[in-house]
């Protein structure tokens, strides 16, 4: 076998440059393979965790007719002893009661219909943590002009500022990945920038009457906080609601299309609003992971635990049939971009394998004709591909894992026409790599596969190889 595996390797360096051809084809093939599933991957997390992990949950209990008909009528009473047993179901991560409810936001001339979400801060911290979602700096135009004015900051460093302009952060590190300045830059002027961006918010208690606005929504409305909005709708069983609000926080949402519409307050709050005392429309349960199996699971005994109390337990691909389906859809447009890339690779190598079975045919037959079984020669050409095969294979998924890396810590911020495009669809202009998984792996089982395939026809050949007729050749 030592032997068989020497001859091997030596037969691939016979031609250079054959060899490195085909192995630079499996090389791209995996490379560029490996990168396009992680960001696609990345970007569906990112999405997900977004919209599904802190707002419906992976799961949601709610009132039978609640999907089809939101309204406050189709609501449920819910008490302590019912969290207490659903946070004791296995894989379960985090519980929390909402009501939902759509209301007339008004402040002065400005008035849109907006979403409310009542929450129990306490509850929510451990689901959606919305306090670390308050809005902690804004680039205005009096801090830009205070900036310029300064004279603190250099031209190129006050380009990025206004290209970012009207846009605001909950935290450091995203205002940091946003600015994208060089490291030099962020040590020098991060600090000053935040200094003259700081904005002062506040958060909600348990007992509170105020409301967070989300950060555009809040715009849209000329709000600030300390404003009071006034909301106008329809309470329980056809009462109606209205009242005035103070706004306590301004909390930036990570879904544009939240963003656009949210505003919170305390569940007793909403409940007095709408005349609907004890009453919720929603319980978002979060689990350990989405995979099928885990939401499966928790499903059916969540519906053991809540059988007889006129609710439902629905799956966050079911509350958010249209995200799920786009989802779906643009993961099969891009498995089928994988499958043309590595259709055409094949038939690269494939190519290559005829090419090198018509020149060595000479050679075969004296091989066979001074006594070498073919059994061994057809062994030694499985091992030139297999190793052919894993030199392409090894360098490229080596080469992919650098690019993962970074860009898993560092994703990619879209700008100017393209990330505005991408938050009017609803969607938030980041794309992060994804974390190594099944994805990465399953590119050495394609590699695997194609190899395997392309030897066949060497085999084969050898198989079918009269001696006579190869010295001829």
């Amino acid at each position: 076998m030592r032997d068989n595996f020497k001859i091997a390797w030596r037969n691939l360096w016979r031609n250079r440059r054959r060899t490195l051809i085909t192995a630079s084809s499996v090389f791209f093939a995996v490379f560029f393979a490996i990168i396009m599933r992680s960001y696609q991957l990345g970007t569906y997390d990112h999405m997900i965790s977004n919209v599904i992990e802190s707002y419906t949950g992976h799961l949601q209990i709610q009132h039978p007719e609640y999907q089809n008909n939101p309204q406050i009528d189709n609501s449920f009473d819910f008490n302590d002893s019912l969290f207490l047993l659903i946070s004791n179901v296995e894989n379960v991560v985090s519980v929390t009661p909402h009501l939902e409810f759509f209301a007339l936001a008004s402040n002065g001339p400005q008035t849109k219909g907006v979403a409310i979400l009542g929450i129990d801060p306490a509850r929510e911290k451990t689901f959606s943590n919305p306090e670390n979602k308050l809005v902690r700096y804004r680039i205005t135009d009096e801090a830009l002009l205070e900036m310029t004015q300064s004279g603190t900051f250099p031209a190129s460093v006050l380009k990025k500022l206004q290209e970012n302009k009207d846009r605001s952060y909950s935290s450091r590190a995203r205002l940091e990945l946003e600015l994208g300045l060089a490291i030099t830059e962020t040590e020098k002027y991060i600090p000053e920038i935040i200094r003259f961006c700081q904005v002062q918010n506040g958060f909600l208690n348990e007992d509170d009457n105020g409301i967070l606005v989300s950060d555009r929504l809040a715009r849209y409305l000329k709000a600030e906080i300390g404003d009071t909005i006034i909301l106008i709708g329809q309470g329980y069983q056809g009462a109606s609601a209205a009242g005035l609000f103070p706004v306590k926080g301004i909390i930036k949402m990570p879904a544009p299309d939240l963003d656009n519409r949210l505003i919170m307050m305390t569940i007793p709050a909403a409940q007095k609003f709408l005349d609907a005392p004890g009453k919720i429309t929603s319980v978002s349960i979060n689990l350990t992971d989405r995979s099928t199996r885990t939401i499966k699971k928790g499903l059916d005994r969540i519906n053991k635990l809540m059988e007889g109390m006129g609710t439902t337990v629905k799956t966050w691909y079911e509350l958010n049939p249209v995200l799920y389906q786009q989802i779906q859809g643009d993961s099969q447009s891009g498995m089928v971009m994988l499958g043309v890339l590595y259709f055409i690779i094949f038939f690269g190598i494939f190519g290559t394998v005829i090419m090198m079975v018509a020149e060595r045919k000479k050679e075969f037959g004296v091989l066979i004709s001074i006594g070498m079984q073919k059994t061994r020669l057809k062994r030694i050409i499985s091992m030139e591909m297999a190793m052919l095969g894993l030199l392409g294979l090894a360098g490229g998924m080596l080469a992919a894992v650098p690019f993962i890396l970074y860009f898993f810590y560092n994703p990619i911020v879209l700008k100017g026409d393209l990330g505005k495009m991408m938050e009017d669809m609803g969607w938030d202009a980041v794309m992060p790599a994804k974390w190594f998984g099944p994805y990465y792996y399953i590119q050495a089982l394609i590699v695997v596969i194609m190899i395997l395939l392309a030897t066949l026809y060497p085999l084969r050949k050898i198989n079918k190889l009269k001696e006579v007729e190869a010295l001829r050749s």
